[in-house]
């Protein structure tokens, strides 16, 4: 009966209370919940999984409830298309989630961001997200490979990321992920390029956030050895060429003279000015 209580207790608190984060993000037209069922229970859980984590702006307005497992997440709730989006198709063998469930906490998000804007006058609460942009494989050159720009830190979860080509903008081969929640109630995405590498190419994932004061540029940087050009490589060639001749030239020369030097004295021949 005690352990009930406190389940209920908890379940209370976490449904009726937003975080200092949440509250502090009123202003940005930014709204976040989660509940973290196994923190409930006593001694603490092994594993975390995270259900019915509502975002909701008035940017759109749009937003995203998804349902994670050790932060990774097993589904979301596509707003647009009203349907349930699994991470995995095979996931839905294993279990079912009715799309409506999501729609109605975005609806009443909607009403609590409504509600807390006319009666708060918080500021917005913005991280510094960090960017980092890596290859998903070993360069080789003209295979197949996949740039991911990760995001780390984000809150409020609005932001726009773009690929660059040399300086153009790519939109073919690009996916992103939703965002990921973290405990710490920032946010994780993810964003996907799929392409050819090349030594005439250069890539980066432009990120624009309201922690930037200017959007920011991350450029790819590769590990791969750049090849020499065709000329260059004739003119090493060619170099190590004469350097090799030259040495065996003077090798010969230096052997020939210690050969004669050495054979001199053996001929038996004597001096013209030495006495019978």
């Amino acid at each position: 009966m005690i352990h009930n209580r406190i389940l209920v207790l908890g379940t209370f608190i976490l449904a009726t209370l937003l975080s200092s984060q949440e509250v502090r993000a009123i202003k940005s037209d930014f709204l976040s919940h989660s509940h973290f069922f196994p923190l409930l229970l006593l001694p603490p859980a092994d594993h975390v999984g995270t259900f019915g984590t509502t975002v909701y702006h008035s940017y759109g307005p749009s937003g995203q409830n998804t349902n994670d497992f050790d932060e990774d997440e097993l589904f979301y709730v596509d707003l647009k298309k009203k349907e349930t989006v699994w991470r995995k198709s095979e996931f839905c063998n294993f279990a079912k989630f009715d799309p409506q469930g999501g729609l109605r906490n975005f609806a009443m998000m909607k009403n609590i961001l409504d509600l807390l804007l006319r009666e708060s006058n918080y500021t917005a609460a913005t991280n510094v997200p960090e960017v980092i942009v890596f290859s998903r494989t070993s360069i080789e050159l003209g295979q197949p490979n996949t740039l991911i720009c990760f995001i780390n830190n984000i809150f409020p979860p609005v932001i726009n990321i773009t690929w660059l080509q040399n300086g153009q903008t790519v939109t073919t081969g690009v996916m992103e992920t939703n965002f990921y929640p973290q405990r710490d109630n920032s946010f994780q995405k993810l964003s996907y390029l799929t392409f050819i590498p090349s030594t005439e190419d250069a890539y980066g994932c432009k990120v624009e956030h309201w922690g930037f004061e200017k959007s920011l540029l991350k450029h790819w940087e590769s590990l791969m050895p750049i090849p020499l050009p065709e000329t260059t490589e004739t003119l090493t060639c060619a170099l190590d060429l004469t350097v090799g001749l030259l040495g065996i030239i003077v090798g010969t020369i230096l052997i020939a003279r210690s050969m004669i030097g050495t054979a001199s004295p053996t001929l038996g021949l004597k001096s013209p000015y030495e006495s019978p």
